[in-house]
C-alpha cells in the first residue's frame, strides 16, 4: 500500500480507449491466474498501463510475421508476470494465442507456460523467469541491432529493444554487469521500463535494499527518468524522450502492484497467488469492467489489433526498402546464418596440414589457429572474452574491437563480467545475424552458469571457449583449477561439451560447434602444449561420433583406456608401456564429446567400448564416468580440489600418470582372471 499514496489519479486527458486497453490486460491476467489457481497477477495488473502505452503508441511488430528481422524486441525480464505478455499476444492477434490458450495458463502442453518460454509461442523473444536474465540478454540484442545497423544501414536495421524489469531483476548481480556494459557502449536503442512498485515476496523492498537505482543507472551511463506508472501521458512522454537519447534509458515507473484489486493492491499478497473470486468481483467493479471472465469487448480488441495493423504497414514498407537495397540479399543471408561452403574446405585443408606436420600446441592455441580460418571465411562470428583475451586466445588477426563510437567491429571486450557476457551472447544469438563465441577460464563457468543454462534451454547457438581446463594450468592453484565443472556442464541437457585432445580434434570440435544450430557448445581447452595424436590424416571428422578408437590393438583387447583432452596423451603413453613392458594389449579411446557419443547407435558404442575392462582417465571429478567404465572399471582423476605447483608436479602428486594407469590396468586384468 505504501506506493499508492505517492501516485496521482490518471488525468482526464488520458485516452479512454487506452485505459480500457490496459484494463483488458488486468482482467485477462486475474481471470487466467484464477482459473489456473496458480500464477502472479500483481505485476501484470500493476504494469498494464505502461504496457498499453508502449504497445499502443510505439512498438513495432507484426504478429503475422513474428520473425520479421526489424521488429522491436520486447523482453519481459520479470517473467513471473507472464500473463501480461500472453494477454497482449491474444489481444494483438498472434495466430497461436487464441483465448483458449489463456484459459489453459500453466497447464501441460499449453503455450502459456508459467514463465515465458522461447519457442513455445510466437513473439516470445527469450525465456525469462530467472530474474535479471532478461535485462542482461536484452543488452546483447541491443548490441546486435547496433552492429547490424553499422553494417547494413538504418534503412534495413532500425529498431528498439524494450525491457520490462522488476525490483528483483535490478537486485540480481547480473543486472550490474549488464547495465555497466550497456552504458559503456552507449546502446541507445535499449529502453528499460522498471516496475518500481517497492514490493518483494517477503514484503516491502526496504526489508533488503536501500539502493538508489536511479543513481546507479546514471553512474552506469543511462539516461534516467521517473514517472507515475499509471499516468498514460507521462509514460508516453518518457518513452518518446527515451527514443531520442544517445544513451540507453531507464524509465522508473512508480506503480501499485495489483492495481485495480481494491483490497490487495500495493501489498505482497497480490504478487504470487490468485486474487480469489470475491476480490476479482471487487476489482471488476473498481476498474469498471462488467464483462464475464475471458470476454473482451470487440471495440477494445480492435483497438489492440490496430497495433498489429500499424506493424504490418511498417513491415511492408521495410520489405520494399530491403528489396531495393543492394545489401538486401546479403542481409537475408546474414539473418539466416548461412556459413559459406568454403569454410568446410578451408578447415579440411587446415586439418591436413597440421596432421602432416604433427603440430604440437596447447589446444587453446590450436583454437586460436582454427578461429583464424573461421573468422576469415565468415563475418557471422562475433568474438569476445571476459577480460582474458590473451589467455583464451579468442582474438584473431584483422578483427576490430567494438567501441562506443564504432560498431563495425566483431570483437567485444566484455570486461570481468562472465555472467553478463554469457547473457549478452544469448541476446546476440536470439536477435539473429550472428554466431557469438566468448572466452573465460573453465573454473569461471560457475559465474556464467545461469545464462549458460538458458542457452541450452532456448537452444541457442552460443559457443563458450573455456580454457585452462584442469590442474594443467599449474601454479594459479585450486581457485582456478576446475574439478567439478565438466560434470556440471555434461549434466546440462541440450549442451555439447567438447574437450579435444590435440589440434586436429580442436579443429573438428569447432566445425561441429559451428554446424550445431540448435544448441550451445562448450569447447574446453588446455593451457599446456599437447602433441598431435592422430597417426594419419583422415578426411572424416572422427570427433563427430563423440568418441572413437584412437589406437586399436592387433590382438584382442586386454584393457581399454578411455580419456579426454590432455589425458589422451597420458593414456597413449600408458598403452605403449603396457605393450612394450608387459605384453598387455591396451586400446586407447578418445572421447571429445560425450553427448555426441551417447547419440550414436548402440552397436557403434559397443564396438568402441568393447568388453575388456575399462579405465577412465580425466583430470576432473569422477561423476559421470561410471556410465562408460562400467562396474568393473576404474577411474584415474581428481578426488578433491587441486593445488598450487607446476603442472607436471601436480599430475604426479594426483597420480594422473602413465605409471599409475599401468598399475591400475594390471590390477584390473588380474582381478578379471580370478
Amino acid at each position: 500500500m505504501q506506493t499508492q499514496a505517492l501516485l496521482k489519479e490518471s488525468p482526464d486527458r488520458e485516452s479512454v480507449a487506452e485505459r480500457d486497453m490496459a484494463n483488458a490486460i488486468r482482467a485477462l491476467a486475474m481471470d487466467s491466474v484464477q482459473k489456473a489457481n496458480s500464477g502472479h497477477p500483481g505485476m501484470p495488473m500493476g504494469m498494464a498501463d505502461v504496457a498499453a502505452v508502449l504497445f499502443n503508441r510505439f512498438i513495432k511488430l507484426d504478429p503475422l510475421h513474428p520473425q520479421w528481422p526489424d521488429r522491436d524486441r520486447f523482453i519481459l525480464s520479470a517473467g513471473h508476470g507472464s500473463m501480461l505478455q500472453y494477454a497482449i499476444h491474444y489481444l494483438i492477434g498472434y495466430p497461436d494465442m487464441p483465448i483458449e490458450e489463456l484459459q489453459r495458463f500453466r497447464q501441460l502442453g499449453a503455450r502459456t507456460a508459467g514463465h515465458p518460454e522461447y519457442g513455445h509461442a510466437q513473439g516470445i523473444e527469450m525465456t525469462t523467469g530467472p530474474l535479471g536474465q532478461g535485462i542482461a540478454t536484452a543488452v546483447g540484442m541491443a548490441l546486435a541491432e547496433r552492429m547490424l545497423a553499422a553494417r547494413f544501414g538504418a534503412e534495413i536495421v532500425d529498431h528498439f529493444t524494450y525491457v520490462i524489469a522488476g525490483d528483483g531483476c535490478l537486485q540480481e548481480g547480473i543486472s550490474h554487469e549488464a547495465i555497466d556494459l550497456a552504458g559503456h557502449l552507449n546502446l541507445s536503442k535499449l529502453i528499460v521500463l522498471w516496475d518500481n512498485n517497492s514490493i518483494s515476496i517477503d514484503g516491502p523492498t526496504s526489508l533488503s535494499t536501500s539502493t538508489d537505482q536511479l543513481e546507479r543507472f546514471k553512474a552506469a551511463g543511462f539516461e534516467v527518468q521517473e514517472v507515475d506508472g499509471h499516468d498514460h501521458e507521462a509514460i508516453g512522454e518518457a518513452i518518446a524522450n527515451a527514443r531520442t537519447t544517445s544513451r540507453p534509458s531507464l524509465i522508473s515507473c512508480r506503480t501499485v502492484i495489483g492495481k485495480g484489486a481494491p483490497n490487495l493492491q500495493g501489498s505482497e499478497k497480490v504478487h504470487g497467488a490468485p486474487l480469489g473470486a470475491d476480490e476479482i468481483a471487487a476489482a471488476r467493479q473498481a476498474i469498471g469492467w462488467q464483462h464475464e471472465p475471458f470476454i473482451v469487448p470487440e471495440e477494445i480488441v480492435e483497438a489492440w489489433r490496430d497495433v498489429a495493423r500499424r506493424g504490418a504497414d511498417q513491415r511492408r514498407e521495410w520489405c520494399v526498402r530491403v528489396g531495393a537495397s543492394p545489401l538486401g540479399e546479403e542481409f537475408r543471408q546474414t539473418m539466416q546464418r548461412q556459413l559459406p561452403p568454403t569454410l568446410a574446405e578451408e578447415l579440411a585443408k587446415f586439418r591436413r596440414h597440421h596432421a602432416e606436420n604433427a603440430t604440437k600446441v596447447a589446444t587453446r592455441k590450436a583454437s586460436e589457429m582454427v578461429l583464424g580460418v573461421v573468422n576469415e571465411q565468415t563475418e557471422l562470428t562475433v568474438g569476445g572474452s571476459a577480460d582474458l583475451t590473451h589467455s583464451n586466445l579468442t582474438l584473431t588477426k584483422g578483427m576490430m574491437s567494438i567501441t562506443p563510437d564504432d560498431f563495425t567491429g566483431r570483437y567485444v571486450h566484455y570486461g570481468i563480467r562472465e555472467h553478463g557476457m554469457a547473457a549478452a551472447m544469448n541476446g546476440l544469438a536470439l536477435h539473429g545475424g550472428f554466431i557469438p563465441y566468448g572466452g573465460t577460464f573453465l573454473a569461471f563457468a560457475d559465474y556464467a552458469r545461469g545464462a549458460m543454462r538458458l542457452s541450452a534451454l532456448m537452444g541457442q547457438q552460443v559457443i563458450y571457449v573455456m580454457t585452462h581446463d584442469s590442474i594443467g594450468l599449474g601454479e594459479d592453484g585450486p581457485t582456478h583449477q576446475p574439478v567439478e565443472h565438466l560434470a556440471m556442464l555434461r549434466a546440462t541437457p541440450n549442451l555439447n561439451v567438447f574437450r579435444p585432445a590435440d589440434i586436429i580434434e580442436t579443429a573438428e570440435c569447432w566445425e561441429l560447434a559451428l554446424q550445431q544450430r540448435d544448441r550451445p557448445s562448450v569447447i574446453v581447452l588446455s593451457r599446456q602444449n599437447l602433441p598431435m595424436l592422430r597417426q594419419a590424416h583422415s578426411e572424416d571428422c572422427r570427433s563427430a561420433r563423440g568418441a572413437y578408437v584412437l589406437r586399436e590393438t592387433a590382438e584382442p583387447r586386454a584393457v581399454t583406456l578411455l580419456a579426454t583432452g590432455s589425458e589422451v596423451e597420458i593414456a597413449c603413453t600408458a598403452a605403449d608401456i603396457l605393450r612394450a613392458q608387459h605384453r598387455i594389449a591396451a586400446a586407447v579411446v578418445s572421447m571429445p564429446c560425450w553427448e555426441l557419443f551417447e547419440a550414436q547407435p548402440g552397436a557403434y558404442r559397443r564396438s568402441v567400448l568393447a568388453a575388456a575392462p575399462r579405465i577412465g582417465i580425466e583430470a576432473a571429478a569422477r561423476l559421470g564416468w561410471d556410465r562408460w567404465i562400467g562396474e568393473r572399471g576404474a577411474f584415474i582423476g581428481m578426488r578433491g580440489f587441486g593445488a598450487s605447483a607446476p603442472a607436471p608436479e601436480l599430475y604426479r602428486h594426483f597420480e594422473i600418470t602413465p605409471e599409475h594407469i599401468v598399475a591400475t590396468a594390471r590390477k584390473l586384468i588380474n582381478e578379471k582372471e580370478y
